[in-house]
């Protein structure tokens, strides 16, 4: 398939990032920025359907963890050992990565999203309902579509997160038009199979795991930890106050002192 990835830092890369839903990997990019000061280098990656990454006629998280898997080996060969942080539906992408492909995987952080059912998912529905209900064709600017997309989704900060995937597609010789560049019929239409998790066995993952909830957010709660060291034994549980879902853009600098305990741990 070949997966769009961005690097940062310097030297060969330690710690791999995926993204949650509607995401891409840049979203990463500040907390990598931060690492690569303490000597990190990450590769953020676009995962499937989202981003420059290619689109795929199915939603699959096994599917998807090979894919980054697949990368991981053709970028860094089979030595490769990296921390990988994964987000919401990205933590789900990572966990799977680390119990099908446990030799790929050094250590793993797991951030606001438990192996189990996310019903927080549902929250959703009516962004996806948004996003389609905007006619791209009447569009001048971006501007034009976060005017639009307010009386739906009044949070700016949430229009912003959304419009990142809005571009602007300019051909010699035709006229400029705005698409989405996420898959988004593909993944209005298959948000029961992103919040869910399959059935993985009775395989676990041995390596060290740090598990960060946000202290705010419904995604993850305490009778959670039970599925979560079942499969990953050697798991460590992190809340960061007064954080919601999106850890990493409420919290960046304390999520960014966590991982980096972790990592030079």
């Amino acid at each position: 398939m070949g997966l769009f990835t961005q690097l940062i830092g310097d030297g060969r890369p330690d710690v791999v990032f995926l993204h949650g839903l509607f995401g891409r990997g840049k979203n990463w990019a500040g907390i990598a920025r931060a690492l690569a000061d303490d000597g990190h280098t990450s590769v953020l990656f676009d995962l499937p359907d989202h981003g420059r990454s290619p689109w795929t006629d199915r939603f699959d998280y096994a599917a998807m963890a090979d894919e980054v898997a697949s990368e991981l080996r053709l970028r860094l060969g089979s030595a490769a050992r990296v921390c990988v942080i994964g987000h919401s539906m990205g933590g789900k992408v990572a966990m799977l990565l680390a119990l099908q492909h446990p030799e790929l995987v050094r250590s793993l952080v797991v951030v606001d999203i438990a192996p189990d059912f996310s019903a927080g998912v549902e929250a959703n529905v009516p962004l996806v309902a948004a996003m389609r209900a905007l006619d791209l064709t009447a569009l001048e600017r971006r501007s034009d579509a976060d005017r639009i997309l307010a009386a739906d989704v009044p949070d700016a900060a949430v229009r912003q997160f959304l419009l990142q995937n809005l571009k602007l597609t300019r051909a010699p010789g035709q006229r400029n038009e705005w698409r989405w560049e996420l898959n988004l019929d593909l993944l209005g239409a298959e948000l029961d199979a992103v919040a869910g998790w399959p059935d993985v066995g009775e395989v676990s993952y041995p390596g060290p795991v740090l598990w960060v909830g946000g202290e705010n957010s419904p995604y993850l709660r305490e009778e959670h930890r039970a599925a979560m060291l079942r499969l990953f034994p050697a798991t460590k549980q992190v809340w960061i106050p007064g954080a919601g879902h999106w850890v990493h853009a409420d919290s960046p600098r304390e999520l960014t002192a966590e991982l980096t305990a972790f990592l030079d741990g």
